[in-house]
């Protein structure tokens, strides 16, 4: 089945990839501290006028918010803050709404790259397969004779029929140049005969062990599959140097503060370096301040090394759990335990439809138990990948026999995307103190194809179970895990509460739709405090400054409306990160 989106692209074709580039960074971890001469002092360096949303319960609303040193110092009516201004406070009236900053906690910037600067072909962009056709003609026509041309994100399990992209009809439609387009997974990618040509790749190339170039009567038909056949076409393409690695960064971070957002979880920090892309991190942020707080999940893997021996070089290099500064902390230590639900190797307890197949863990039990007590062991926060329900299971399981043996630490470990939940799942991560992060939009884009065609209508109705998670207790999350998703919270908080598939605008088992208020907490406080950010998500005196300028109030409005709602700025620490 060639068809779904990942949680990452796969990480060795990143890493070959990126490798020369990041052979640049630098070794040292060196955190910038652009805090640390601006203390708190009791008046006001800024003081904001406007209409302010607090998400503050107790105070929902307020028309003045005082800041020193990165701090709300004040906040309520002018009256209020009155006596905490002086002649050299500086005031900011802003035209729109002064929402809290929103938190994305699972996002990727690493894997990410991979594929960052290549055309869009994304359904929401491309919604018809004439549409991408059209999408891919126009930027051949764009570039000159032999320069290769990339797209990204065509997702063949959203169109009818789940259609690929063959050698054939790329040639048609670009004789003259090499042409990659990547599935949305990551797992495939379709060429042309110049694309083939510029990797040294013919009809007579053994499949790669591993991956698979597909063929036809003895032809290659442009189709090539997995990592390591998919990383001999990337051979054919130029490498990004370091300074395009580091605009692209910069970019992708941008794109997150255009979103009203303020501090996101880079989740697999490490993945294709180890400690070096966390150095890098802090090189660029110390060179210039990020337009948001950049959170890091250090991952469990590399090539050649136990999850022990990678967390060694992590300790080695420095890196200890809230390590960092005030924008660019290391958090926790990540695990993926399954795959990709749409491409059918999430791991089920119940097999696909038409499949004898129910995915299956990346791990043994043993192997699980090692992976995860590597990260405990240090005293990481552990977030762990767990698609299928069988994965969730998996990993409950797991954590059901170690955890207790680390004590009651308020480490906030958490499962990402728990995508399938059974209703003793959440009662016992309850029990655990263990929190999900949904990958909402999963439901807005796959929903459809869930129902219909990969699980049935039953096991779809239990994707993203927000309500049921508030419900047994938990204080869950909603991300984006871009790039497999646009870094959009209120998109996200509206699928939440709607519960509607872009593709038939059918509600996907009303029961689990989240109020707004619940959605809404999942994108701001419950997200803070699962990235062990409390003084995050809401302003209110002793938090952290950090606010967004918008063109409406989610708090105040009709969910339907929340994803069209415009950011004119944003602030970080009471200084402006970004503007429109």
């Amino acid at each position: 089945m060639l068809s779904s989106a990942s949680c990452c692209n796969p990480k060795e074709l990143a890493n070959s990839h990126l490798s020369p580039a990041l052979a640049q960074a630098p070794q040292q971890v060196t955190p910038a501290h652009h805090g640390a001469s601006r203390p708190s002092g009791p008046t006001a360096e800024l003081l904001v006028v406007g209409d302010i949303v607090t998400n503050n319960p107790a105070a929902p609303a307020a028309e003045a918010m005082a800041i020193s040193g990165g701090k709300i110092i004040g906040i309520g009516s002018q009256a209020d803050v009155e006596g905490l201004v002086t002649a050299a406070t500086t005031t900011l009236k802003p035209g729109g709404v002064i929402l809290p900053g929103l938190i994305e906690p699972h996002m990727h910037i690493w894997t990410s790259l991979l594929t960052y600067p290549n055309v869009d072909l994304a359904h929401d962009l491309c919604p018809t397969l004439d549409d991408a056709v059209a999408a891919i003609k126009a930027a051949v026509a764009k570039a000159p004779a032999g320069q290769p041309v990339c797209f990204k994100n065509f997702d063949p399990s959203l169109y009818p029929g789940e259609p690929v992209l063959t050698r054939a009809t790329l040639d048609q439609i670009a004789p003259d140049n090499p042409v990659l387009v990547w599935n949305a997974s990551g797992h495939f990618m379709y060429v042309n005969s110049k694309m083939f040509e510029a990797a040294g790749i013919t009809d007579n190339t053994p499949d790669p062990p591993g991956g698979t170039f597909e063929r036809a009567d003895g032809k290659m038909t442009g189709v090539v599959g997995e990592p390591p056949a998919e990383q001999l076409i990337l051979k054919g393409l130029p490498q990004p140097s370091m300074a395009d690695i580091t605009k692209y960064i910069r970019e992708i971070l941008t794109a997150c503060a255009a979103q009203g957002v303020t501090s996101v979880r880079e989740a697999a920090t490490g993945a294709l370096a180890g400690p070096k892309e966390l150095a890098l991190l802090h090189q660029l942020n110390g060179q210039a301040r990020f337009p948001v707080r950049v959170s890091t999940a250090q991952f469990a893997v590399l090539p050649g090394h136990t999850p022990v021996e990678v967390a060694a070089m992590w300790k080695a290099a420095g890196v200890t759990p809230f390590s960092g500064d005030e924008m660019l902390r290391a958090d926790a230590w990540k695990v993926v335990s399954d795959g990709s639900n749409q491409g059918r190797s999430g791991y089920f307890l119940q097999p696909y439809l038409g499949e004898d197949n129910g995915g299956k863990s990346d791990y043994t039990p043993e192997s699980l138990r090692v992976a995860l007590k590597a990260g405990l062991d240090d005293g990481w926060q552990v977030m762990v990948h767990t698609n299928g329900d069988a994965a969730v299971e998996f990993v409950l399981e797991a954590f059901e026999e170690i955890l207790p043996g680390y004590g009651d630490h308020d480490l906030r470990h958490r499962l990402e995307h728990c995508s399938f939940t059974m209703d003793d799942q959440l009662t016992r991560m309850a029990a655990l103190g263990v929190s999900p992060s949904f990958l909402m939009n999963h439901l807005y884009y796959w929903g459809a194809a869930f129902r219909d065609t990969i699980l049935g209508p039953a096991r779809a109705g239990r994707l993203d179970r927000v309500a049921s998670a508030y419900a047994a207790g938990l204080r869950p999350s909603l991300h984006s895990d871009y790039n497999v998703t646009a870094v959009h919270p209120l998109l996200s908080a509206r699928t939440a509460v709607l519960r509607r598939t872009k593709a038939d605008n059918q509600v996907l088992n009303a029961a689990e739709c989240a109020t707004p208020d619940q959605a809404l907490a999942a994108i701001t406080t419950h997200a803070a405090w699962q990235i062990h950010a409390d003084d995050r998500g809401s302003l209110e005196v002793g938090k952290a400054a950090d606010f967004g300028i918008a063109d409406g109030n989610p708090w105040g409005s009709d969910p339907e409306g929340w994803a069209d709602i415009a950011f004119q700025a944003t602030y970080v620490d009471g200084a402006e990160a970004w503007h429109a």
